[in-house]
């Protein structure tokens, strides 16, 4: 798994263009993209394994 930035100097483009894609959408439709996009970037990566691993890092030190 991949923890470094990849993304570097791109990063705040995609955080800009994440929030754009949200504007104007409901509550539900916004959760609805979130699942959309993980499922998609799930398959893209497509390895299972990899991506417990994924889920178990990031569920580590959730705030309250």
């Amino acid at each position: 798994m991949i923890l470094q930035d990849k993304l570097g100097e791109e990063a705040d483009t995609f955080y800009k263009a994440l929030i754009s894609a949200h504007e104007g959408l409901t509550e539900a439709q916004s959760h609805t993209l979130n699942a959309r996009l993980v499922l998609m970037m799930a398959n893209q990566i497509g390895d299972l394994g990899m991506l417990t691993d994924i889920f178990e890092t990031a569920l580590q030190d959730l705030p309250d």
